[in-house]
């Protein structure tokens, strides 16, 4: 399989969002505003690099009987730095985030592209299917925190992660209109849910076309 079509698969036809519905917990939960969804698109990201490359390393030398403990604390152990330093340099974003960091341990994105690609894969083609997976993650979470924050307070805001006191951008559009519910959890079921059936909407008609086309060609 060519590079590039191992990263792009996590961003299009595997998206684990919109596609595998995976780590859906922290993507409902922090999907408020854009600066939290930045901030953990970025922590899964660097987690999923770190897990994969290192797990690729190791791939010949796991027994695969203790392969996914194995695994577990590899992962829980990288997370714990990534917690550490979002402690230390981004107190702010460390806090809105809260209890949601320590959970990406148990986010099935990481533990399943460990299991099923890195530990089958060369620690080049891990690490651009890492990269592919967190993008694909962290457009993902920003399509939702955009239409939750831009419906649900009628503007848009972010913030450096790193700096609290700098807000990068913000601006209001019709906060009189703004829907409250949006911002509550079942505002994030709605918009998910909504995201997923535009883009399911959109695939199948391209499906449809390029089936339609083959049948011309015969």
């Amino acid at each position: 399989m060519k590079k590039f079509d191992i990263f792009k698969k996590g961003i299009t036809v595997e998206n684990p969002i919109f596609v595998l519905l995976l780590g859906l917990c922290s993507a409902l939960a922090i999907t408020t505003t854009l600066t939290n969804a930045i901030g953990m698109g970025l922590a899964v990201t660097c987690v999923l690099i770190l897990a994969n490359v290192i797990i690729s390393l190791l791939r010949k030398v796991i027994p695969s009987e203790i392969r996914i403990p194995v695994y577990i604390v590899i992962i829980a152990t990288l997370v714990k730095c990534v917690q550490l330093l979002m402690n230390a340099y981004m107190i702010s974003l460390y806090n809105s985030l809260g209890v949601f960091i320590p959970l990406i341990v148990v986010n099935c994105i990481i533990l399943g592209r460990a299991e099923s690609f890195a530990s089958k894969n060369t620690v080049l083609d891990s690490l651009i299917d890492a990269l592919g997976m967190g993008v694909g993650y962290t457009l993902a979470i920003l399509a939702v925190s955009f239409f939750r924050e831009l419906i649900g307070t009628g503007g848009l805001a972010l913030v450096n992660p790193f700096d609290s006191t700098q807000v990068i951008f913000q601006f209001s559009l019709f906060k009189e209109y703004a829907i409250g519910l949006i911002t509550q959890p079942a505002g994030a079921f709605l918009t998910l849910g909504t995201l997923i059936g535009v883009i399911n909407s959109i695939s199948n008609r391209r499906i449809k076309k390029a089936t339609e086309k083959k049948a011309e060609v015969k």
